[in-house]
């Protein structure tokens, strides 16, 4: 298959003299107009003009502007009554700092049939920031590479910093200490976190993910991250914030059903006996560049930089507030016919996971909160005392909202640096549209679209040309798009790639399917999703799609869901590139190009419990260019027809491909840069098998965050139980994302069991280590693997697709690959992510053969490949290739 379209690379910060220039022709200069200095065609005697040295004492025209963005709001608001044309509020480039949002509502709309812009210098030059400067950095005495300075006046609390434009890690480690769950947090196996500065600090985290060779699951799903802060450590009792801990942990399961929550998604409490993954935010564990910790105590900041920074003389933000831009109307009174074009916004945060509600996660950012919400909270008629409608968790909130608002435009926009969700475009929220934006950086959701509440739904809202990428940054559940109960919106032309999850997910509230009932009636209709380029995507998480859909989407075919024209390739993790989840009703996917998915191009067999009659959720898989090669049949309402299996991308009409993604006339939103170059992030879910009597095989979650440089390869680090390093492997960044894994050799067995940590390279340098594997040590003792089960070929035009299951058990030694004879003599080797993962799960397998001869009659072998070698084969019955 061929590279895809990059991602854009970041750059240095530009020089402070072209910013300067920049603010001086905003604010005009001496003797030209206004005219000729504005930024924006849409000019007035009305405008409005803003600048960072500007003062609100000033009546905002173009020689005298104004500081504030909610002076400079009351100055348009009064001079809108009486609109003859777009008024225009110009803001010069500069940083506008803020503490509070800028709070805009139904009196600050266009009048008249005009609009108010919110016009800015574009290219990341005007940012609206809710990020306070730290300065006054010093050496730390005793501790070599660690810097402090004294928190800005007025930060309280943050969850974000970011050193030129990159964003730091919170300090974060194993956690020390054994732990055996308690009804209120756990018993460790000593004291050592209790004689930490400050343990309430700390807070855990949970990482889920398919179970993968020696990884743990220990979250709530493999598809979330739970966190959850420590409260208090007293000797070796720890006790857990609550509610957090209680929702993650108590959630209700149905009497009769032992294991399924009433929720019906994920587990009642935490796996693994509860054990955390990591922990994160506390001074002891200050140990990597990169790392960060806020004493709010002392009142003071620690960080370790990176190669190459120097705190003295850059650019530290830590992000202070929690939202930016607040625009909300009433479902009688809306907001209406505002327009922002050109703007950053940036350096904000969203401290609700910090305090006592944790984050108990459900699914893309929703989370259960409140006292007793494992209980009741979206349960409805499910479970006594259950709130409606059925699944409304608490959603992740945006740090750029909208609620009841009408004809709102953004574009040439960026949303980076953020610690929520980027733009939230909520509850009644119609006829706007987002374009030619960058959504980047941010902690979860890169955009959210209406809601689950069962009130307005948003409706005919537009996303196109925009890029979405390298992003969630720290709620890994997080999706590209949210799009929740929705009427007639189009999301169409976009890049999304270098993402911990799911791209783009749909609809909501299908879960009832999986007891045999119906999902919840909701108001979604006429949705798209279409032209839309995908890759890399679930680069950590697992159970997603490229497009995600469950719940109704509409009432029949004609105005259900369509997912069009998409380019989908490159998928990490365990899912498909359009995934129909449960209670998906009435979809159509068609005229899509889909590869490299983990074990399905198209999931989409559920049956309708709407009747008793036993048909599948209505369903058209139609015209698509994919490798999964399902043959053309009716299954009970689900048609699948004139699908055609692809060898290479060769197979496909070349307007399909350069149909799908950022459109010509936009494709400069590719390069538009956020932050400095630097190390790319740390590689994670690090897990090993045996690899023989000396050596190990390492698989890892790659990097998705390459810094800014694109990323050469990765360093496997064997170290022995004192904490040295045994030995290590270094693999290409082009041949891990073949592979999917790297095998160190040269290991004692007397040094024996083995630990691993990964780091990441770029031009700039090696990256911060990866959280250690579970120790493990290498085993002569492998026998060969079983065959393969299932094996079929599925016939398409000069190409088949070879089916199977994989073993049921390979002992000590994982499967790493597969190997496929075919009758005319050749060997097609089988290796991918998609081996690893697919085999503790029985998830099947398939790849394309191509080369084909017509009228020849051909089998097809498939044998596994472990450390001890390759396994006994399975074989298809002959096929004539027509």
């Amino acid at each position: 298959m061929p590279a895809s379209r990059s991602a854009p690379r970041t750059a240095p910060r530009r020089a402070a003299s072209v910013l300067a220039l920049a603010a001086a022709l905003a604010l005009g200069v001496p003797g030209l107009a206004p005219s000729a200095t504005a930024r924006s065609p849409h000019t007035s005697s009305s405008d409005v003009y803003v600048s960072p040295t500007g003062s609100d004492s000033a009546d905002g025209t173009a020689r005298h502007p104004v500081r504030g963005l909610p002076r400079a709001r009351d100055l348009a608001r009064g001079r809108a009554a009486h609109q003859t044309a777009d008024l225009t509020v110009h803001l010069a480039a500069g940083t506008y700092r803020t503490d509070e949002p800028l709070e805009l509502d139904a009196r600050d709309s266009g009048r008249n049939g005009h609009r108010i812009i919110w016009q800015g210098a574009g290219a990341g030059a005007t940012v609206i920031s809710g990020g306070r400067k730290v300065e006054g950095w010093q050496p730390v005495s005793g501790r070599p590479g660690l810097w402090s300075a004294p928190a800005p006046q007025g930060l309280s609390d943050t969850r974000q910093l970011y050193v030129d434009g990159v964003r730091g890690q919170r300090a974060r480690g194993e956690v020390p200490v054994g732990l055996t769950v308690t009804s209120t947090g756990y018993t460790a196996t000593s004291d050592a976190i209790a004689h930490w500065r400050h343990p309430s600090d700390a807070e855990f985290v949970y990482t889920s993910g398919e179970a993968l060779w020696n990884v743990e699951r220990n979250g709530l799903g493999q598809w979330t991250e739970p966190r959850c802060r420590i409260a208090g450590a007293q000797g070796t009792a720890i006790t857990m914030a609550q509610p957090c801990w209680d929702n993650s942990n108590k959630r209700v399961e149905f009497p009769d059903r032992p294991g399924r929550t009433v929720s019906m998604v994920g587990p009642g409490k935490l796996t693994n006996n509860g054990k955390a993954s990591y922990v994160e935010n506390a001074y002891e564990l200050l140990d990597q560049p990169g790392e960060w910790y806020l004493d709010r105590t002392a009142h003071t900041v620690y960080y370790l930089p990176r190669q190459g920074e120097d705190p003295r003389s850059a650019d530290i933000e830590a992000a202070s507030a929690e939202r930016l831009l607040d625009g909300h109307g009433t479902a009688k009174a809306p907001m209406h016919d505002v327009a922002f074009q050109g703007l950053q916004f940036s350096y904000a945060t969203w401290l609700t996971p910090s305090g006592p509600e944790g984050f108990s996660e459900i699914q893309a950012g929703y989370t259960i909160t409140g006292a007793r919400g494992w209980a009741t909270q979206g349960l409805c008629g499910f479970t006594p005392g259950g709130t409606c409608p059925f699944a409304s968790w608490t959603k992740m909130p945006g740090n750029v909202s909208f609620s009841y608002a009408r004809g709102i435009d953004i574009s040439d926009s960026t949303f980076a640096h953020l610690g929520a969700a980027g733009l939230e475009l909520g509850t009644g929220t119609t006829n706007s549209t987002v374009r030619s934006s960058v959504f980047t950086d941010i902690s979860g959701n890169g955009m959210e679209i209406g809601g689950v509440d069962g009130k307005a739904p948003a409706s005919d809202i537009q996303v196109t040309n925009s890029h979405f990428y390298s992003l969630p940054r720290e709620f890994h559940g997080g999706v590209g798009i949210l799009n929740g109960y929705t009427q007639h919106n189009t999301i169409a032309h976009n890049q999304l790639d270098h993402l911990g999850y799911s791209a783009i997910s749909m609809g909501w509230g299908g879960w009832p399917d999986k007891i045999g009932s119906p999902a919840t009636p909701n108001p979604s209709h006429d949705n798209a999703v279409r032209d839309n380029l995908v890759f890399d995507y679930m680069q950590l998480l697992d159970d997603g799609g490229g497009v995600y859909t469950q719940g109704l989407t509409g009432t029949s075919m004609a105005d259900g869901e369509k997912v069009t024209g998409n380019v989908i390739h490159d998928q990490w993790g365990l899912g498909k590139s359009v995934y129909t989840d449960n209670g998906c009703t009435y979809e159509t996917v068609q005229g899509n190009v889909l590869y490299g998915a983990a074990y399905a191009n198209v999931a989409s067999r559920h049956t309708d419990y709407r009747d008793k009659l036993g048909n599948n959720d209505p369903t058209l898989v139609k015209d698509n260019w994919w490798e999964e090669g399902t043959a053309d049949g009716n299954s009970k309402g689900l048609v699948t027809t004139g699908n055609h299996i692809m060898a290479a991308l060769a197979d496909v009409p070349p307007d399909i491909l350069a149909g799908a993604g950022i459109e010509l006339a936009y494709r400069s939103v590719l390069d538009r840069t956020t932050q400095a170059v630097t190390v790319p992030e740390a590689p994670a879910r690090v897990g090993t098998s045996t690899a023989g009597a000396d050596a190990l095989y390492v698989t890892f979650n790659p990097t998705y965050v390459d810094g800014g440089s694109p990323l050469t390869g990765y360093t496997a680090h064997a170290l022995r139980p004192d904490g040295t390093e045994a030995a290590r492997a270094d693999i290409t960044a082009a041949d891990f994302k073949r592979q999917a894994y790297v095998r160190i050799g040269q290991l004692r067995p007397a040094e024996a069991p083995f630990r691993v940590v990964v780091t990441a390279r770029n031009a700039h340098g090696e990256s911060a280590p990866s959280l250690a594997s579970a120790p493990l040590a290498p085993s002569a003792a492998v026998v060969l693997p079983g065959a393969p089960t299932g094996v079929k070929a599925r016939a398409g035009a000069g190409a088949v697709t070879v089916a199977w299951t994989p073993p049921a058990a390979t002992g000590d030694a994982k499967v790493i690959g597969y190997r496929i004879t075919v009758s005319d003599g050749r060997v097609v080797d089988v290796s991918g992510r998609d081996v690893l993962v697919t085999q503790p799960t029985a998830k099947g397998m398939f790849r394309v053969v191509g080369g084909l001869t017509s009228g020849r009659a051909y089998t097809f072998t498939v044998a596994a490949v472990t450390a001890a070698g390759v396994g006994p084969g399975a074989a298809t019955g002959s096929l004539t290739h027509s």
